[in-house]
């Protein structure tokens, strides 16, 4: 693993509890260094620390964007042939990893989400066209320790799955705010108003978890006629002005700026 911040370490302290593997970490940075190197982990400050003869089957890189190209490229020479080669970092693109570590190596893209920090995410994956049934089951097992992993056959479905799940949990916590903010309004004090908006969104989302559930179906359970609820719902289903037509226009936004930052830069 190149990179052990806070998403590289949510998946090293998991893995490390798996029998029959080796995990070696490459960080840079001291103390996230010394974390890594608790779980068991050989830890370096950088690949040329490496012992000399040093192959691994998997390189998982989980820098910042903005680190992937030089971390693909330095790992090379450290990846088996026939390897695999797998990028947690947002936005990077498979061609974009296949620049700097060649035609051999089979390339996953992974679109991970915040949750994935305690083990609760939602990672999705595209794999290259050379990735074989082996790696993709590779890339599950080793990302199933963050939360539920799928795959999509189109990559250019990973910028939708940005808008909805890696950008998601952003918009959770704003409802939470809202939510909150609207009990204040009718009287209820902060911290109590919080705990409800908290308590009640984490309750709903853990019934409507398991999936044969339809949301819908709970909605209508909840849902009285001419109730209290039916009032809010009212305002929440409004076809113009509701939940439903605001969060498309927000997801779309969502969607359109991540396409604009995979985008190639302009020639010249």
């Amino acid at each position: 693993m190149i990179g052990a911040g806070n998403m590289g370490f949510a998946l090293l302290r998991t893995w490390t509890t798996l029998n029959g593997h080796r995990f070696a970490v490459i960080e840079l940075n001291a103390p996230l260094r010394d974390r890594a190197a608790a779980t068991g982990a050989e830890a370096f400050a950088s690949l040329g620390d490496l012992p000399d003869g040093f192959c691994a089957d998997v390189v998982v890189i989980a820098t910042k964007p903005q680190a992937v190209a030089q971390a693909a490229a330095a790992s090379r020479p450290a990846l088996k042939d026939g390897g695999l080669v797998v990028c947690v970092a947002a936005g990077i693109t498979i061609d974009a990893i296949r620049a700097q570590v060649g035609d051999g190596p089979a390339i996953i893209r992974c679109m991970p989400n915040m949750p994935a920090a305690i083990g609760e995410g939602m990672i999705v994956c595209c794999a290259s066209a050379n990735a074989r049934p082996l790696d993709q089951e590779c890339a599950r097992t080793l990302l199933s320790a963050a939360g539920r992993v799928a795959f999509v056959d189109e990559e250019t479905l990973m910028d939708a799955v940005t808008a909805i799940s890696g950008s998601g949990p952003a918009y959770v916590f704003h409802l939470m705010e809202a939510f909150s903010a609207a009990g204040v309004c009718v009287g209820l004090p902060p911290k109590l108003a919080m705990m409800l908006a908290k308590q009640t969104i984490f309750g709903a989302a853990k019934l409507a978890l398991a999936p044969e559930v339809d949301p819908a179906v709970l909605r209508d359970q909840v849902t009285s006629p001419n109730g209290t609820t039916a009032a809010a719902l009212s305002v929440l289903m409004d076809p113009q002005d509701g939940l439903a037509p605001l969060l498309r226009r927000a997801v779309a936004a969502a969607e359109r700026r991540s396409r604009d930052l995979g985008a190639p830069p302009p020639a010249g």
